[in-house]
């Protein structure tokens, strides 16, 4: 049996994912039996961001208000330079980010994808890694930033770009499969 068989995973970004961010896990994701939605603020069609140039096409299967926390079992947040940016500044994406910290549920993001974690204001105390340049960043919100491969913190995993994707990839599948952490609520 599949490890992730019936768990609905939340895949949140916006135009300029960092593709292979997104693909590698999804396909990841879809492999070990999890019902993938691809969640967007405001388009039904995103563009990914790939290496140097634009990529494909994306459609969105929902869009962020018209979805809830209770209804995944984890949370998906690629990279890419643009994506985090544009997510950042929408409040119905970074309440919907919250609202998985409130209950516990996993959350794996990675490279900048973090940034959307900074606004979310559910960084104080945690243990995590992102790509080098959004370190000082992550420290100003109260992590404690290490330059590994793949950190896991009480159901938050991170990674630092595209080349940790296979260790980000297992760890992910692990603490989905583990769902709520008690640790990882905030108050």
């Amino acid at each position: 049996m599949s490890q992730l068989q019936n768990k609905n995973i939340a895949i949140l970004t916006e135009t300029g994912f960092e593709e292979v961010e997104l693909t590698v896990p999804r396909k990841k994701l879809e492999e070990e039996g999890a019902i993938i939605t691809i969640i967007s603020p405001e388009n039904k069609s995103i563009k990914s961001w790939d290496q140097d140039h634009w990529g494909f096409d994306l459609e969105v299967d929902k869009l962020v208000e018209e979805v809830k926390q209770e209804d995944f079992d984890g949370l998906l947040l690629p990279g890419g330079v643009i994506n985090p940016d544009k997510l950042r500044r929408s409040e119905k994406a970074i309440d919907f980010i919250k609202t998985f910290f409130e209950k516990g549920k996993p959350v794996a993001s990675i490279c900048h994808g973090p940034q959307s974690l900074i606004e979310a204001d559910v960084l104080q105390g945690r243990i995590m890694t992102s790509f080098p340049s959004i370190k000082t960043d992550l420290k100003n919100a109260g992590a404690r930033w290490v330059d590994k491969e793949v950190v896991v913190d009480q159901g938050l995993v991170t990674s630092r770009n595209p080349d940790d994707l296979e260790a980000f990839c297992s760890k992910m599948v692990e603490e989905f499969r583990e769902g709520i952490h008690q640790g990882q609520k905030t108050a």
